[in-house]
C-alpha cells in the first residue's frame, strides 16, 4: 500500500473551505480505477463516480416510473395498492441535488467473506444514503445501513477490520471539494483527528435537523445497530447526537427488518409539535418515507375522543400521572361486574333449558380470575352461557352444533343476563365519574390513595357530561387507561420515545402499550427533566413501560454544543442531576460565549443582530412571559423573525423561542434573555433549574447571556 502524502491549498479548487485541511491518499495497488483517464487526479476520478452514480441513480428512477402494471393487476384493489407502492419507490429514488450521494469510501485489503490467503485482491465500496446500482446490478453506492458498511463508523487502528483505506469526502453543497484519507493499517502514519468530520459535525445549522450518516460514532452505532428485539434506553446529554442515534435506529431497522414493520408499524414520539416539525425531515432525507410521528397527546387524543381544554394544578397533575391510578381505573372498570342474582331461561320451541345463578357466578367468577380485558369477557360471557345450555341439551338427548350455541347466544334472556351482570362500559364516562363522584372515587381508591389525594383529584365543579367537561392532558391519559382495559390497544412493531425524561409513569404506560408486542427505543437526559413528574430514573422508566430488561446506554461525547458552553452549563447539573457524568464536549472549536449586563431589551436586540452577521441560524430564547416584551422590541427595531418549528429563508433567520419549547431543538448562535426569569417561570427551583440547562444549550456555535438581574447563584 502506498504511503499517504500530505494536500497543499493548491490541491483543491479555488475557493474550496476545505482547501489545505484533508489529506490526500493514492489508490490501493490493484484497484479497479488503475490507468483510467484520472490517473494522478483522485479528486477528478471521484468527482466522475459521483455523476456516474447519479446517472445510474436517474436511470433506477425511471425504470420504475416506466413500469406498466395494466397486465399485472388483477383488480382495482391491487391496482391501488400497486400504484402507491410505485410512487413510493419513485420518491424514495429522489437524488437531492444539496445532498452528498456518498459521503466516505471504503478499500479492503481483502474481499468481504472471501479467502484471506496472501495475494487475495480486495474491494472498493462508496457508502452512501442509499444503494445505487448500475445497469448491470453492480453496486455504485452501497447503504450506509449494509453489513459492509459498518466497518466506515467502526474500523480502528486498534481493530481495522480488513479496511487499508478509509476516505471521507468533503462537499459545498452537493459539489464534492475535497477528501481525506486514513490508512488503518499502516503504521507509518501518524492517528490525526478528521478535519472533514470536525467540519461537518460544526457545520451551521440552517433549517430542520438533518441526518448524521457521515459523523455517526462507534459507540452511536452500535445503538443503531442493536437488534429489534430488545428494548434500548438512550442517556445523553445535550449534544450527544441522541435524537440523531433514534432516528437513524429507526432507519436501520426499516433496512434490516423491512418485511416485519412494514407489517406492524413504526412510530416516533417527540414532546410537542414543534419538535416533530424540526425532526421530520430526517427519515425522508434517508429514503424512510411512512413513519409516524406523533406525540403522546396525539396519540391519547385518538382514542380518549375527548378535547383537551383545561389544565390541571401541578400538584394535581403529578397525583394523576402516577402509577397508583392505573390501579384506580382498573378497579373502577372491573366494578361494573355484578354477580348474577336471578337464573337465565332459554326457550327453544316448546323446551326450557335453565341455567342457575350459582352457576351463572362460577363463569363470571372464572372470566375475572383469568384477568382479561373488559370488552373482551364481555363477548366471551354469551357464548360461555350458551355452552352451559348445550350440556344440558346433550345430556337430554339432542345433539346441537355450532350454530345452535350462537343461536343461544344471542337469545334475549342471555343477553338481558350479560347486560345486566357485565355492561357496557364507556372509558370517558368512567373517568367523568371517578373525578365527580366522591363515593365512587372513594370506593375505588380505597387502600390505594390517601383521602387528602382523593379530594385533590375531584374536580371543584363537576361536569354534566363528557363533551362539557374541560378535560386536561393527565385527564385525556387516564380515559386511555380505561380504554386499554376495555378493548387492547393494537401494538406497533417499534417505537421511538424522544424527550421521554419528562413524562409521567401513567404516560409511559400509554406509550407501552403501543408496543406490547414489539419494541422501543428510548432518549432522554435526567438532566432535562422539566415537568414536576419528571424521570427519577430509567430503570424506574423502563418498568412503566413494560420493558423492564430493556438495556440502558449512556451517550456522553458531546458533538454539537461547544466546549465554553457546555461547560458553563454543567454548572448546573450538582443541583439538577447529582451523579451524573457531564458531557465532554469533542469539538476542536471552543465556540463563542459571553455573559453580557443589559439595561434594557434594547440591547438584547442589539446581540441578535450582532449574531444574524454570522452565517447560520439564531434563536432568541426566553421566560415564556418575557416573550411578548421581546417580539414587540423586535418588531420595534425592524428585525424579523419566527415561531419555533418554522423554517428560516435566507432573508429571517431568527427564531424567537419560548423556554418551554426549547426542547429539543438547536441553533447556530443563541442569545438567553435573563436567566433568572427563566427559573422563576418554573413551578419551583429544581425544575427551574433543570429549564435553565435546557436553554443554555441548544447553542452549536456560540452562546449570548444577557441579563438586568443578576444570574442565579448556582452559575456564579
Amino acid at each position: 500500500m502506498s504511503s499517504p502524502t500530505s494536500s497543499s491549498p493548491s490541491d483543491a479548487p479555488a475557493g474550496d473551505p476545505n482547501a489545505g485541511h484533508p489529506h490526500v491518499g493514492e489508490p490501493l495497488a490493484g484497484e479497479p480505477f488503475g490507468g483510467d483517464p484520472f490517473d494522478g487526479d483522485p479528486l477528478a476520478r471521484e468527482r466522475a463516480h459521483l455523476a456516474a452514480s447519479r446517472a445510474a441513480l436517474r436511470a433506477m428512477r425511471e425504470d420504475v416510473e416506466a413500469l406498466d402494471i395494466s397486465d399485472v393487476t388483477a383488480n382495482w384493489v391491487n391496482a391501488q395498492i400497486l400504484t402507491r407502492q410505485i410512487d413510493e419507490r419513485i420518491r424514495s429514488l429522489a437524488d437531492l441535488s444539496d445532498t452528498p450521494l456518498f459521503f466516505g469510501r471504503l478499500d479492503f485489503l481483502h474481499a468481504p467473506g472471501a479467502d484471506r490467503a496472501e495475494g487475495a485482491g480486495g474491494e472498493q465500496f462508496y457508502i452512501g444514503r442509499r444503494h445505487v446500482h448500475d445497469a448491470d446490478g453492480d453496486p455504485m453506492v452501497i447503504d450506509w445501513r449494509a453489513p459492509v458498511s459498518q466497518a466506515f463508523y467502526r474500523a480502528s487502528r486498534k481493530d481495522p477490520m480488513d479496511i487499508g483505506l478509509r476516505r471521507r469526502f468533503g462537499y459545498t453543497g452537493g459539489e464534492l471539494t475535497a477528501y481525506e484519507d486514513e490508512r488503518l493499517t499502516d503504521p507509518a502514519e501518524a492517528e490525526t483527528t478528521s478535519r472533514l468530520l470536525q467540519q461537518e459535525i460544526e457545520k451551521p445549522r440552517v433549517g430542520p435537523m438533518r441526518d448524521i450518516v457521515a459523523t455517526i460514532q462507534p459507540e452511536q452505532d452500535e445503538i443503531v445497530r442493536a437488534g429489534l428485539g430488545g428494548t434500548v434506553c438512550v442517556q445523553g446529554g445535550p449534544g450527544t447526537g441522541k435524537t440523531a442515534v433514534g432516528l437513524h435506529r429507526v432507519a436501520f431497522l426499516l433496512y434490516a427488518y423491512r418485511e416485519r414493520l412494514a407489517r406492524t408499524g413504526t412510530l416516533v414520539i417527540g414532546p410537542n409539535r414543534s419538535f416533530l416539525h424540526y425532526i421530520e425531515q430526517v427519515l425522508p432525507a434517508l429514503g424512510e418515507l411512512e413513519v409516524q410521528q406523533a406525540t403522546v397527546d396525539d396519540l391519547v387524543a385518538r382514542v380518549s375522543g375527548v378535547e383537551v381544554r383545561g389544565a390541571d394544578e401541578p400538584a394535581t397533575a403529578l397525583l394523576k400521572g402516577d402509577a397508583r391510578m392505573a390501579e384506580v381505573v382498573r378497579r373502577a372498570v372491573r366494578s361494573h361486574v355484578t354477580m348474577p342474582t336471578e337464573p337465565v331461561v332459554v326457550v327453544r320451541g316448546s323446551r326450557r333449558w335453565r341455567i342457575p345463578a350459582y352457576e351463572l357466578e362460577e363463569i363470571v367468577t372464572e372470566l375475572l380470575g383469568r384477568d382479561i380485558r373488559y370488552g373482551a369477557a364481555r363477548e366471551a360471557l354469551p357464548q360461555r352461557i350458551a355452552h352451559a345450555v348445550l350440556v344440558r341439551m346433550e345430556q337430554s338427548g339432542e345433539a346441537p352444533d355450532d350454530r345452535v350455541q350462537d343461536a343461544v347466544a344471542r337469545n334475549a334472556a342471555v343477553k338481558a343476563a350479560v347486560k345486566t351482570v357485565w355492561p357496557p362500559v364507556d372509558p370517558a364516562k368512567l373517568v367523568l365519574r371517578l373525578l365527580s363522584d366522591p363515593e365512587f372515587l372513594a370506593e375505588q381508591a380505597d387502600g390505594v390513595l390517601t383521602a387528602d389525594e382523593q379530594k385533590q383529584l375531584l374536580w371543584t365543579k363537576p361536569a354534566r357530561s363528557v363533551r362539557s367537561a374541560k378535560w386536561s392532558a393527565a385527564d385525556a391519559v387516564l380515559i386511555d387507561e380505561a380504554a386499554d382495559l376495555v378493548q387492547r390497544t393494537p401494538s406497533l412493531g417499534h417505537v421511538v420515545l424522544d424527550e421521554a425524561q419528562d413524562l409521567s409513569p401513567m404516560q409511559y404506560r400509554a406509550v407501552g402499550r403501543r408496543c406490547t408486542t414489539g419494541s422501543a427505543t428510548v432518549l432522554g437526559d435526567l438532566a432535562q427533566g422539566t415537568t414536576p413528574w419528571a424521570t427519577r430514573s430509567w430503570d424506574e422508566a423502563l418498568r412503566h413501560l413494560g420493558k423492564p430488561d430493556g438495556q440502558v446506554e449512556e451517550l456522553t461525547a458531546g458533538f454539537r454544543v461547544p466546549t465554553d458552553v457546555i461547560t458553563y452549563a454543567s454548572r448546573l447539573l450538582p443541583h439538577i442531576a447529582p451523579g451524573l457524568t457531564p458531557v465532554a464536549s469533542v469539538r476542536e472549536n471552543p465556540g463563542f460565549f459571553d455573559i453580557r449586563r443589559v439595561e434594557d431589551t434594547g440591547a438584547v436586540v442589539a446581540a441578535c443582530e450582532e449574531l444574524l452577521r454570522h452565517e447560520g441560524s439564531v434563536g432568541l430564547i426566553a421566560a415564556d412571559a418575557r416573550v411578548p416584551v421581546l417580539a414587540e422590541a423586535l418588531a420595534g427595531a425592524g428585525v424579523g423573525y419566527l415561531a419555533p418549528g418554522e423554517e428560516t429563508t435566507a432573508g429571517t433567520r431568527l427564531t424567537l423561542v419560548p423556554a418551554s419549547l426549547a426542547k429539543g431543538l438547536e441553533y447556530d448562535y443563541v442569545v438567553l434573555d435573563e436567566p433568572q426569569a427563566v427559573v422563576d417561570g418554573e413551578p419551583d427551583e429544581r425544575t427551574g433549574l433543570r429549564r435553565l440547562y435546557v436553554t443554555l444549550t441548544r447553542a452549536v456555535s456560540g452562546l449570548v447571556v444577557t441579563h438586568t438581574t443578576a444570574l442565579p447563584a448556582q452559575l456564579t
